[in-house]
């Protein structure tokens, strides 16, 4: 397998307290000295640099690029919490989130994906990865995709995933 990284979005503005899996939030104030950080962070010169469709990580993807080739791969994109998207998690008391609460491996959001979802879209697109014959790659993507990856790799447990911290712009092993 080539050389990989995954790269976390830098930080967002005006997101405290809402759910905002694919939602386009706005990037902070902060962006071009967090991707200067993430730029200096990465091991080498990617030779590709694959990234989400949200506009947070295809930000980030085309200043870290320097000349490589920049993807997009709906895979790559964060869990879809369909019509809570936007909103207050405060705003979630009623059965339907309740449900969601007790079992977010199979219960969806109303419109959205369950994290069981998510782990089967990540596990197609890593196993495309694992045949890539392109030197150094970067991902940029999302917290939920970054530890669903990391752990299929390494075997562990959803549960124990969502508890990995991802901060923001951080730059970490594939495997």
């Amino acid at each position: 397998m080539s050389e990989t990284v995954l790269i976390r979005h830098t930080r967002l503005t005006g997101t405290d307290g809402l759910c905002y899996g694919r939602w386009e939030a706005g990037l902070a104030d902060t962006f071009e000295t967090e991707a200067e950080a993430v730029r200096r962070a990465l091991p080498w010169t990617p030779a590709v640099v694959w990234t989400s469709p949200a506009e947070r990580c295809r930000r980030l993807a085309e200043r870290l690029a320097a000349g490589a080739v920049v993807r997009v791969d709906e895979r790559l994109h964060e869990l879809a919490f369909g019509a809570w998207e936007g909103r207050r998690w405060e705003e979630f008391h009623g059965p339907e989130s309740e449900a969601w609460a007790q079992d977010p491996w199979t219960r969806r959001p109303p419109g959205g994906e369950s994290a069981a979802d998510l782990w089967a879209r990540v596990a197609a697109v890593r196993a495309a990865w694992l045949a890539r014959p392109e030197a150094r790659l970067a991902i940029v993507t999302h917290a939920g995709v970054i530890r669903a990856w990391r752990a299929l790799a390494q075997g562990a447990d959803w549960r124990e995933a969502g508890d990995w911290p991802v901060a923001f712009g951080a730059v970490v092993p594939a495997s």
